[in-house]
């Protein structure tokens, strides 16, 4: 999950005293995890004295599996520092990570220190706890219940199920805005159960990890304002948000309809992109793209804005910007009127999907762009 901001109210504080237990739903299994903690928003320095992982006992659930609660180190300490604007990753640890199962990281920080780094809008609920109840397995002191994801950006699984990892790149129509939440319907859910259930199947197509680095309100061009910015542009995080996690090969960029909504131009949009697609050959990943979905009825729609939609899709369906092109438009408009998303695939916003819609942008991506190298450049 990448980082977006310093959340609002933990400026003095931050959450000096209380355990934050993040609830996280892993993709692919394995027999060791690691995490990453950021402090990218922090103005002073980050003192966690104490951190652990553990398997959730359920859904929904604040309680550890029985036997799964294991302690973090990091660099063989229990206590770590992170600078501001820094992050750190903790050592590995064993333990038996199931496929898709929830895991629960805490964490406990004895000092203020803030603002404190956090995801919104995870779609998942987590927990918090006063004191340090960092490795309670119970769960009974994790009273508060919390929307948001503090400190923790990533999960990391040695695994034998998988050979690389995709990286599910763009807006909150990525980050699962209006999906139903703590039930893991966002697309890229919905993808990394298809692509489990293909490679079980025995179909040939490759064993990929699934990792959602969708920000709400995500442009490809601008950021928001802060020091460090908020809300980083798609161009200022690709490094950090893609580049920078382990063994990607593929990466799926839905980007561009914040930009559109803002009035930016449809050749700075598919700029932008192209930027991003060159950056990532020079890694030697994959580029699959997605066309802009509609928006008729949403707020801030125009026709100004859907002309500038339609652009960048005949941009991008022309196959001068990405290595392949996955339609979420054609899959999800309404066949009746293609300004709007069919009402079947609506949340109600007329913006983002609803659960059948995200089960929809999975269904249309298609396995074999997972494959294959990055084409030469002649």
């Amino acid at each position: 999950a990448a980082p977006v901001g310093g959340e609002a109210g933990t400026e003095q504080t931050g959450m000096a005293g209380r355990s934050v237990r993040n609830v996280v739903h892993t993709s692919a299994g394995g027999t060791s995890a690691r995490i990453t903690l950021s402090n990218l928003y922090g103005q002073t320095p980050l003192t966690l004295t104490h951190a652990s992982i553990a398997v959730a006992a359920g859904h929904d659930s604040s309680a550890a599996a029985k036997g799964t609660m294991r302690r973090l180190t990091f660099g063989g300490a229990t206590s770590v520092t992170v600078p501001a604007g820094q992050q750190t990753l903790s050592d590995a640890v064993r333990l038996q990570v199931p496929q898709g199962a929830d895991l629960l990281v805490t964490t406990y920080s004895p000092t203020a220190s803030g603002p404190v780094t956090y995801h919104p809008y995870a779609r998942q609920i987590s927990y918090l706890a006063d004191g340090d109840r960092t490795e309670d397995a119970t769960g009974t002191r994790y009273r508060e219940r919390t929307a948001i994801w503090r400190y923790l950006t990533a999960v990391d699984v040695l695994s034998s199920q998988a050979d690389g990892t995709v990286v599910a790149f763009g807006d909150s129509i990525t980050d699962g805005s209006t999906s139903t939440e703590s039930a893991n319907r966002r697309w890229p859910d919905a993808f990394s159960q298809r692509l489990r259930a293909a490679v079980a199947a025995g179909q040939d197509v490759p064993r990929y990890s699934v990792v959602n680095e969708g920000i709400s309100g995500n442009q490809i061009l601008t950021g928001k304002a802060g020091r460090p910015v908020e809300n980083q542009s798609g161009l200022d995080r690709f490094t950090r948000d893609v580049l920078g996690r382990p063994n990607v090969k593929v990466v799926v960029v839905d980007l561009g309809v914040n930009d559109t909504l803002h009035g930016a131009r449809a050749d700075h949009i598919l700029t932008g992109l192209r930027t991003l697609v060159r950056q990532a050959h020079a890694h030697g990943i994959k580029v699959v793209g997605a066309t802009l979905m509609p928006f008729g009825g949403y707020p801030r729609f125009s026709a100004a804005r859907e002309v500038v939609r339609q652009q960048v899709n005949a941009g991008i369906r022309s196959g001068t910007v990405y290595d392949a092109v996955v339609d979420f438009d054609k899959a999800l408009r309404d066949p009746y009127d293609a300004r709007r998303l069919a009402p079947e695939y609506d949340s109600g916003d007329h913006l983002h999907p609803s659960d059948r819609g995200y089960r929809q942008m999975a269904r249309t991506v298609d396995l074999a762009d997972l494959k294959g190298a990055v084409p030469a450049q002649l």
